[in-house]
């Protein structure tokens, strides 16, 4: 399997008009952002630190959510039922190219969790490294105020509301700490930020050069490469990444052809009870969900 770069790791009232009801809203909307727009810009490199600094602080820590995965990996498609736990996440494959699973490589992922729930060691070992994934992709947040030059370019809607929306660009000043970080001198695009939360909402980036970089092996990838990375208040102000697509085109060891093309949107997102890895594979193996119910497009 290809390594994937870390890229750091975005209720109905009762109405009395339905149309009535969005045509207020919409003229609030574009007031408030047109109030915004004609204030004086913010200043975007306080608005990226603040962001990172919201985005390194953030613990998720007594909201545990249930939600689907929809990826899209080399032209092939799965779907996986996830459920976060205080020991990582637990996961159940569902479907197969849109399709829900045989009995047979059903039975695969019924014995994988069975073996799983009672190796202990094994699922510390697996949230070990999730961890340590999770370390990198942090250390790539908290360098993104200085890694980049940053233009206040205007607002947005967001799917929280309003949004900051800044351009950015390399910062010929930076000095990349590692190999991992290089990647930020080739690389430029947009970057949203909510306005009442401070969270970092969309990420669109492209490369404008050839760029190396190391994510636990040494290689170059190609300028014209795209990354987008999306997250949302999911609920109780629990922010997931709802979108992450990249298409990357390089080499690793200057010898193996390195193609990543990728797509993984999350979506049904529900609160559930924060318990151990156990309890989670005792409920993803008892509430077998409905494959084709749900499942991200």
């Amino acid at each position: 399997m290809t390594q994937r770069p870390h890229c750091f790791a975005l209720r109905p009232a009762r109405l009395t008009h339905p149309l009535l009801h969005l045509g207020a809203l919409l003229v609030c909307s574009a007031s408030t952002l047109s109030a915004v727009a004609q204030s004086e810009a913010p200043d975007p490199l306080k608005l990226v630190r603040a962001a990172s600094y919201n985005e390194l602080r953030a613990s998720n820590q007594g909201h545990t959510f249930r939600y689907r995965t929809h990826s899209i990996d080399d032209g092939k498609s799965s779907t996986k039922e996830i459920i976060e736990t205080r020991d990582g996440d637990m996961s159940l494959l569902v479907e197969k190219n849109d399709k829900p699973l045989d009995a047979d490589a059903e039975q695969a992922e019924r014995d994988r969790l069975t073996k799983l729930k009672a190796d202990p060691a094994d699922q510390a070992r697996r949230h070990h490294k999730k961890s340590s994934e999770d370390d990198r992709d942090n250390e790539m947040i908290r360098l993104l105020p200085d890694a980049f030059l940053y233009t206040f370019l205007g607002m947005e809607h967001g799917p929280n509301g309003p949004c900051y929306r800044l351009g950015f660009k390399p910062n010929p000043a930076f000095n990349p700490p590692d190999r991992q970080a290089q990647v930020y001198h080739g690389m430029a695009g947009e970057l949203w930020i909510d306005q009442s939360e401070q969270r970092m909402v969309r990420l669109d980036a492209h490369l404008i050069e050839d760029v190396d970089f190391g994510w636990g092996v040494v290689g170059r990838l190609f300028k014209g490469g795209t990354i987008l990375i999306e997250q949302k208040d999911v609920g109780e102000r629990h922010w997931e990444n709802t979108l992450t697509r990249l298409d990357l085109e390089g080499r690793i060891l200057m010898l193996k052809s390195l193609k990543i093309k990728s797509t993984d949107e999350s979506s049904d997102f529900q609160p559930v009870p924060n318990a151990g890895y156990q309890a989670a594979i005792d409920l993803l193996l008892k509430e077998r969900p409905n494959s084709t119910a749900g499942a991200p497009r």
